[in-house]
């Protein structure tokens, strides 16, 4: 178990991180005003199995390969990227109509949503730099290394949940907006652009 002082300075420090703009909250607060947050969920749980899958493999030295071969990053970078450009393409030109709860509910499905949320959390190059800069230097050599991965992990999940619930929230409000003054083409153009622009942030960072 890390000690009370590491935690005291990882669970503000991680919440800062979290709350942050980023490409994963970016996701969550578009996914917010396209689908709702209720089929948002399923990205979020696409999301925090990738940020556990970066935290522990950070913890367990992986970022020494990702170090010796950049281009396993880059590899991840591009193919995350190249998906949520398809699908920002792909919502642009979308007939749907958003007061339309049938077109709604199944225009969508929930794996392709958990896809974007792995993918888009496994290849952010600042997820993995955050991590593999802050987490190896807070474990204890003579604790066990488990229970302390379990418990830092356990936070970042739960700081990174509460995080895109509320940008969700902030996408839903949106989307209310938009339903109310039948602005459906506006909608899917914002959408559009959002999914566009974290897919040109993986591309850059």
């Amino acid at each position: 178990m890390p000690d009370s002082a590491t935690l005291l300075l990882f669970i503000p420090t991680m919440f800062l991180v979290s709350i942050s703009p980023g490409m994963c909250m970016t996701l969550a607060m578009t996914l917010g005003l396209y689908v709702g947050i209720r089929k948002t969920l399923w990205m979020m749980v696409g999301e925090l199995l990738g940020v556990a899958l970066v935290a522990v493999s950070s913890v367990l030295a992986v970022a020494i390969l990702i170090d010796a071969y950049p281009i396993l990053l880059t590899l991840l970078k591009w193919i995350g990227a190249a998906y949520l450009l398809y699908l920002g393409i792909q919502t642009w030109s979308s007939k749907m109509s958003f007061t339309n709860e049938s077109d709604f509910g199944t225009s969508i499905t929930k794996t392709s949503l958990f896809l974007q949320g792995f993918a888009t959390a496994i290849a952010n190059p600042k997820g993995w730099v955050f991590m593999i800069a802050l987490l190896p230097p807070l474990i204890t050599p003579n604790k066990p290394m488990f229970i302390q991965t379990s418990v830092f992990v356990a936070i970042i999940l739960v700081s990174e949940l509460v995080c895109m619930m509320l940008y969700a929230s902030s996408g839903r409000a949106l989307r209310t907006f938009f339903m109310k003054n039948n602005n459906d083409k506006w909608m899917n153009r914002i959408t559009s652009l959002l999914l566009i622009m974290v897919s040109l942030w993986l591309v850059v960072s």
